[in-house]
């Protein structure tokens, strides 16, 4: 059974009801009946020259949006003419005729009570008006623009995903009910995804991993990964950020198709940078970043070679042999160990299979000057004397 409303607690329940009607509304009802009812709103509360001009950009898209919007301002114009209290009343009444439902989906009742959304109709007396539009004119009445904002700013869908050692896993994140984006997720991995009703965040910290973004115009793809940000509406491409390995320190950013758009983060999570600070990359470039906010020149990459490591293959090109391995460990223990800085900075190229690691050990005497000398548990690199 449910305790009447108390003043102590009143404010939070009315919030809780805001967002409740919010979300009922914007599930069940057009969008334009959704933006009319926020236009009337704001545009009660004031607009600023660029917000003025956005709802001119929406009036202009649609005939129909002007008679909505008027037809949403009369409703709000008439239930501002409320008391507060007659609005809180009004609230308590969808609470507990939303309660009511929930109750009643779970233990039917053998006769079927009067709906109890007339109750909260009643306290609008003369206003004649569809009661999707009551709904939400009554919350923004009460909550405002703030309300409507905070609302939107909600996340509905936050999760963290990560893999062990030598582990990789494909995520799908609910972003669109048929195809959903996916992210896969290398070996040592971790990122945070979070969706929003405008747009879509993952964030990574640690590791590689390749996006494959449901296109999505009015809900952007954004990535921050170390010092960079990436905003994507629909493509492939793949971001790496680890402390070890190849690149350890740098942020690495490569497209296998569409494009993508690169910035550097200042100072603050989330800030960017200006627009001399940002590239755009398509298929078959890539670009680097450091701690530091740097960003290095645009560079070509195969797109069959972006994400290797989908395949289980590690690519070097001049790469340090400590970097190398480094790169292994981030799979598998190697048991070997480089103590002479001569030999951890000699060059090695190559493809390798990360299952078929004894195979670049077996290789390293007939590609450099080194031998390997056993001690107990792990072998030592050393160099090769003539």
């Amino acid at each position: 059974m449910n305790r009447p409303l108390s003043d102590r607690d009143s404010s939070a329940s009315v919030a809780d009801v805001d967002a409740h009607v919010f979300e009922r509304f914007v599930q069940a009802h057009d969008a334009r009946d959704v933006a009319a009812a926020t236009w009337a709103v704001r545009r009660r509360n004031g607009l600023s020259p660029a917000d003025r001009a956005a709802l001119q950009a929406w009036l202009d898209a649609d005939p129909q949006h002007a008679a909505a919007l008027e037809d949403m301002a009369a409703m709000t114009g008439q239930l501002r003419q409320l008391s507060s209290d007659d609005v809180i009343a009004i609230k308590r009444s969808m609470q507990s005729d939303a309660t009511s439902r929930q109750d009643a989906a779970s233990n039917p009742p053998r006769h079927a009570p009067e709906p109890s959304r007339w109750r909260w109709r009643f306290h609008l007396g003369p206003l004649i008006a569809p009661a999707a539009a009551v709904v939400v004119a009554v919350a923004l009445v009460g909550a405002g623009w703030t309300g409507w904002d905070s609302w939107r700013s909600l996340p509905t869908f936050e999760q963290a995903f990560s893999t062990e050692r030598g582990q990789q896993i494909v995520a799908t994140l609910p972003d669109d009910p048929a195809r959903g984006s996916t992210v896969q997720l290398d070996t040592a991995t971790r990122l945070d995804a979070r969706l929003f009703r405008s747009r879509r965040e993952v964030r990574l910290q640690e590791g590689q991993a390749l996006f494959s973004v449901h296109a999505d115009s009015d809900r952007p793809f954004h990535v921050w990964a170390g010092r960079l940000h990436i905003t994507v509406v629909g493509t492939r491409f793949s971001v790496r950020h680890t402390t070890s390995g190849q690149d350890a320190g740098r942020t690495v950013v490569s497209v296998e198709e569409g494009h993508v758009r690169v910035s550097r983060v200042r100072g603050d999570e989330g800030d960017t940078a200006s627009s001399d600070a940002t590239v755009e990359l398509v298929a078959g470039q890539r670009v680097t970043g450091d701690d530091s906010g740097g960003m290095g020149p645009v560079t070509r990459v195969p797109p069959e070679a972006v994400a290797p490591w989908r395949a289980g293959r590690i690519s070097f090109d001049h790469t340090p042999l400590a970097q190398a391995l480094a790169e292994f460990e981030r799979y598998r223990s190697t048991g070997l160990v480089i103590k002479d800085p001569a030999v951890a900075r000699l060059p090695v190229g190559g493809s390798y299979r990360v299952q078929q690691f004894g195979s670049f050990v077996d290789a390293l005497p007939l590609m450099l000057p080194v031998r390997l000398v056993a001690h107990g548990d792990v072998t030592e690199i050393v160099l090769r004397h003539p």
